[in-house]
């Protein structure tokens, strides 16, 4: 697929959106991408994870096991896992960090990709990518549907992407006068009970 074809997806989804939007960084930014909207049709999030995996296995070889953080990385994850042939785990947060739960095992050998939706700042991925380290395995890459850092967010693996987007974020109090003008609304799912908007 071709970064055309992944953006024609998500705008046939109705999952670019335009507006203020609150990101899960605190940001904001003028262009929020609902991946929900493409993870609630299984065809299409098949045909966006077979492109990841494809791309994934070009660049890192073999891989073993997926490791995503919860909770927006757990359905990209499963099925690019389920197109590469490799199990499918999450991390979660607990105590305030990601950590693997529920029995998940990373055995010492197994290779390893970290699979996010988007990336922005790249915290929840260097987060995952950390907890990740703490086990046996070798990671060897990461791997996301959309980089909307412009390829800048610094993830500690390399990373392969379907997209790459140089997409404005702005903290709140330096925010473009057109954006200023709009009521800022945060369609993500952290931090929602300490959302405000402004």
């Amino acid at each position: 697929m071709t970064e055309d074809d992944v953006l024609a997806e998500f705008r046939d989804a109705g999952a670019l959106l335009e507006g203020h939007f609150i990101l899960s960084s605190g940001l904001r930014s003028p262009v929020f991408l609902q991946k929900m909207f493409i993870f609630m049709d299984p065809p299409r999030t098949e045909k966006l994870c077979r492109a990841l995996a494809e791309k994934a296995r070009a660049a890192f070889g073999q891989i073993d096991i997926v490791v995503s953080p919860a909770v927006g990385g757990i359905v990209p994850g499963y099925e690019t896992a389920r197109q590469l042939g490799a199990k499918a785990i999450f991390v979660e947060r607990e105590n305030g960090e990601f950590v693997l739960r529920r029995g998940f095992q990373i055995p010492e050998g197994a290779r390893v990709l970290m699979v996010e939706d988007i990336i922005t700042t790249g915290l929840s991925s260097r987060e995952c990518i950390a907890a990740i380290r703490t086990h046996p395995g070798n990671l060897v890459g990461a791997a996301c549907l959309i980089d909307r850092s412009g390829g800048k967010a610094d993830i500690g693996a390399p990373l392969v992407s379907l997209v790459t987007l140089d997409i404005p974020n702005y903290s709140p109090d330096a925010l473009p006068p057109e954006m200023a003008a709009i009521p800022a609304v945060k369609p993500g799912s952290r931090g929602l009970s300490a959302a405000k908007t402004a």
